[in-house]
């Protein structure tokens, strides 16, 4: 079952070569154009989804920095989605934990903006920084996304498998939904499902396309046995 769909930021360079979007955002901060980037990559997620008829969850990273003042910057978006007609429950934006740059007291003020906009709120790539629980505490997402290095080959190191249980068991407890990213194979699955991670993302169910073709997340089934 199709729970929601990731939007991707990718660019081409002049060979056709992909150019991941870490370099593109350090390219537009460069050229003074990280607050341009980051909204119109918002806006074109928005306009995809309407375009494609998407009516699951739409996942939205977004970059802090690039906002210098919640409510002005991010009336646009506001406004695409109205006028896209799509629901704002269905929207999560994604905060990635592994953003070192990010000031709190900033970031509260954009989440504050959006929950009280009625969007949802999800914690990225959880695991991959150094502040993971206290970033969690101060968040308090409505969804969590355990990052991809913890997930990788869970099911057969012990140090990760430990950590990843006692991660799934505090969201379970503070009643957060869970997306385990990276999967890329049936073992690393069973695991997950097998301990109660609600969602699961990765190539092993499909692959990244330019058209919402995949499904980029799916509900686990109920695990037997």
């Amino acid at each position: 079952k199709v729970f929601g769909y990731e939007a991707l930021l990718r660019g081409l360079d002049e060979q056709g070569k992909l150019i991941m979007p870490g370099r593109i955002f350090e390219l537009a901060d460069d050229a003074g154009l990280l607050a341009q980037l980051d909204l119109a990559a918002r806006r074109t997620a928005i306009q995809q989804a309407s375009h494609h008829g998407i009516t699951d969850r739409i996942f939205i990273n977004f970059s802090p920095s690039a906002i210098y003042d919640p409510v002005s910057c991010l009336q646009t978006t506001v406004q695409t989605i109205d006028d896209a007609g799509i629901p704002h429950e269905s929207i999560v934006f994604e905060v990635v934990e592994s953003d070192q740059s990010q000031d709190q007291n900033h970031l509260q003020s954009i989440l504050t903006y959006y929950r009280n906009s009625g969007f949802k709120v999800a914690l990225d790539d959880f695991g991959a920084g150094y502040s993971s629980l206290n970033l969690l505490h101060q968040i308090r997402p409505d969804l969590l996304k355990l990052d991809m290095d913890l997930i990788r080959n869970v099911h057969q190191d012990t140090y990760k498998a430990l950590i990843t249980e006692k991660i799934l068991e505090i969201a379970q407890r503070l009643e957060i939904l869970t997306v385990a990213e990276g999967i890329e194979s049936e073992e690393e699955l069973c695991w997950l499902r097998d301990r109660g991670a609600t969602f699961v993302q990765g190539f092993y169910i499909a692959k990244p396309s330019a058209t919402p073709a995949a499904v980029l997340s799916c509900e686990l089934p109920e695990a037997h046995g």
